[in-house]
């Protein structure tokens, strides 16, 4: 997990469809704060900050500090909503963050050396089926991505979720079966036949148009 990234809010006491409107108008965005055994807080976060954060990838795994008039609160984001028609952001929840505090959260997995891979060198496929894992894990040690190293498989191989080494306080959630990450596929589209065996030589085709016209010379008489 990279440094920790601080955001400056201010508290609301206004909750409802207009004091969010309100806020909305003046470039802010409506979120609370909450968990960890404490009452909610409702705060508002300047826009533009906010999306900065969001659409730089990764942002419900990040743990964020919040600066709420000078006092501090340690969150990590669990849910944001988009306006569906003009798609900006309009409420965002946080977790708060205490002392252990446990989360569950979708951690990227990036598939390395396909260059390395017998499989995909004659031809095969690589057939991602999941490009993240969920696991859990204490918030303050959230692993960035997870790798699943491709060198040396063969078509037909499959990789599960199993291999991937976990660093120790992350478990995964899924614990009655081994999901499967991917496999490497045979190839898609058959080699092309070659043309020399499909179509007859020329002067085989004359040769047997030669041999019906005797024929039917011959039935003639």
């Amino acid at each position: 997990m990279g440094d920790i990234i601080e955001l400056k809010a201010q508290a609301r006491d206004r909750a409802g469809k207009g004091a969010a409107r309100e806020l909305r108008r003046n470039n802010m965005v409506p979120a609370v704060i909450y968990g960890d055994n404490k009452d909610p807080l409702m705060i508002s976060l300047p826009y533009k900050e906010l999306s900065l954060q969001i659409n730089k990838g990764g942002f419900q795994n990040t743990v964020l500090e919040i600066d709420v008039d000078g006092k501090k609160h340690k969150v990590l984001p669990k849910d944001y909503q988009r306006e569906p028609v003009r798609d900006f952001f309009t409420h965002v929840d946080f977790l708060r963050i205490g002392k252990n505090t446990k989360v569950t959260v979708e951690i990227p997995v990036h598939y390395i050396n396909e260059e390395e891979c017998p499989g995909i060198k004659v031809g095969g496929v690589l057939n991602v089926v999941r490009y993240t894992l969920e696991v859990a894990c204490r918030a303050d040690a959230i692993p960035e991505a997870f790798e699943i190293d491709l060198t040396g498989l063969e078509i037909d191989d499959v990789i599960h979720a199993s291999k991937i080494k976990l660093p120790d306080g992350v478990s995964m959630t899924v614990t009655d079966r081994d999901p499967t990450m991917c496999s490497i596929a045979p190839p898609t589209v058959a080699p092309a036949e070659d043309e020399d065996e499909e179509a007859p030589a020329a002067d085989e085709v004359a040769v047997v148009g030669d041999e019906e016209a005797g024929d039917a010379e011959e039935s003639k008489e």
